[in-house]
């Protein structure tokens, strides 16, 4: 029985829980029970195994509700975008006045108007070789600065601020905002990766914050919430971009168009944090491995230097004084290039643990100016080679024994003695001196 009440005039007025009452009544005598087909949009799961979804499609939607014993009938995990067909009880809510339909029975329909849409724009760019894997660039190792691309209040910007400030808080971020959902937001996303675009392919300028990789990153939500990232400008935007790109946009199990078209999918926008971003430890366990190479080269590079210091020994044979000297020389030019070379070693290395750039070119630099030094020591020493003198006319007369002969009182008459020439040697006899 309603409750109502007459006024003047004949007309009634309706308590507002009589008025739902009777308009759920009319409806469920109109209706019920009715078989709807839709898209799920909203699906959640409450703690008391009830589920709760919006069924929609072009037209319209319709809040839906189903209870536990009917959820447990289910021979599938229903998510948003898939297309359902259900049959249930129409009414309203009362305590609200919500148009209401309480789901008896509920199976799939096919996949969803949404995702036959997603689906069809993949195997487009798919085709057109936008998600081809030659054409993903590997991430740098220890990038200058990061563009980041996000809506300033998403809690994907705190999650991926966070993860650098804890991974490298040397590293600068430059954030561009863009609106991550609604009708607006692929523009502001094609316009905010344009933007970082421009920055990492200029010159760089004093003070500016190079860009050697690009993070593009939202939170989770339903496939709604997340289709701003399924537009096929933002894609082909994607594609274009100077530098890698990681796209972190949604949970694990959320694909959108930008995952494949970007250098990288990361799971989560605080993954993509982390793949651009090298633990502390990790860089130290590299900069103790290139210390060791190092001194491994620089310790090969000294063997080989005293290895033809012997060789270049050896086929002096006997030297002069002045030949020894310079020997003596360039032993103590060897010890103080061993010396150098450590010192240079440390010095490098503390570059290397400040991540210098530069440090490959300046060890280079450092090792030619020693080859240098070594290789004009070297031509000294060649130099000093009794052969050269002999080249020039001069002998050098030797007793049977091997002596040099310095002086005619080593030489009386009748001596024997050997003339060693630039091409040969002759065999001589020391006459007396003729009187004039």
């Amino acid at each position: 029985m309603f409750e109502q009440a007459l006024v003047p005039g004949g007309e009634r007025v309706w308590d507002v829980g009589a008025l739902c009452r009777a308009v759920g009544d009319a409806l469920a005598a109109r209706f019920n029970p009715v078989a709807v087909r839709g898209e799920i949009s909203g699906f959640s799961r409450a703690s008391s195994g009830h589920c709760y979804f919006s069924l929609k499609d072009a037209g319209g939607q319709i809040r839906c509700a189903m209870f536990r014993r009917a959820a447990s009938l289910l021979d599938f995990s229903p998510k948003d975008g898939d297309c359902v067909e259900l049959r249930g009880r129409l009414g309203v809510y009362e305590q609200r006045g919500d148009l209401q339909l309480v789901v008896e029975h509920l199976q799939r329909a096919g996949q969803g108007a949404l995702f036959e849409q997603f689906l069809r724009l993949k195997e487009k760019l798919e085709k057109e070789g936008l998600f081809d894997a030659a054409r993903k660039r590997p991430l740098p190792l220890a990038p200058r600065g990061i563009g980041l691309v996000t809506s300033l209040g998403a809690a994907a910007l705190h999650d991926v601020v966070s993860a650098l400030r804890r991974r490298v808080p040397h590293i600068p971020v430059l954030l561009v905002p863009a609106q991550v959902q609604g009708a607006q937001a692929p523009q502001s996303l094609v316009r905010a990766l344009e933007q970082l675009y421009a920055r990492a392919a200029a010159p760089p300028e004093a003070g500016a914050v190079p860009i050697d990789v690009i993070l593009l990153v939202r939170g989770g939500g339903s496939l709604e919430d997340l289709w701003a990232f399924n537009d096929e400008a933002l894609a082909r935007t994607v594609v274009q971009s100077p530098v890698p790109l990681v796209c972190g946009v949604g949970h694990e199990t959320d694909f959108s168009i930008a995952d494949f078209c970007a250098d990288l999918r990361a799971p989560t926008p605080t993954a993509a944090a982390e793949l651009v971003s090298a633990p502390r430890d990790t860089w130290l366990a590299a900069l103790a491995l290139l210390q060791q190479r190092l001194t491994e080269a620089l310790e090969r590079q000294i063997d080989q230097r005293h290895l033809r210091l012997d060789q270049a020994a050896a086929r002096l044979g006997r030297p002069s004084q002045i030949a020894q000297r310079e020997q003596l020389g360039l032993a103590r030019l060897a010890q103080r290039l061993q010396h150098a070379m450590l010192l240079k070693l440390q010095h490098e290395t503390q570059i290397v643990k400040a991540l210098e750039a530069d440090f490959p070119q300046k060890l280079r630099s450092a090792l030619g100016a020693h080859q240098q030094r070594l290789a004009t020591a070297a031509l000294r020493l060649q130099l000093l080679d009794p052969a050269l003198v002999l080249q020039r006319g001069y002998a050098l007369l030797q007793t049977p024994s091997g002596e040099l002969v310095r002086s005619v009182r080593q030489a009386p008459p009748a001596t024997a003695l050997r003339a060693r020439l630039a091409d040969g040697s002759l065999d001589l006899t020391v006459v007396p001196p003729r009187l004039l």
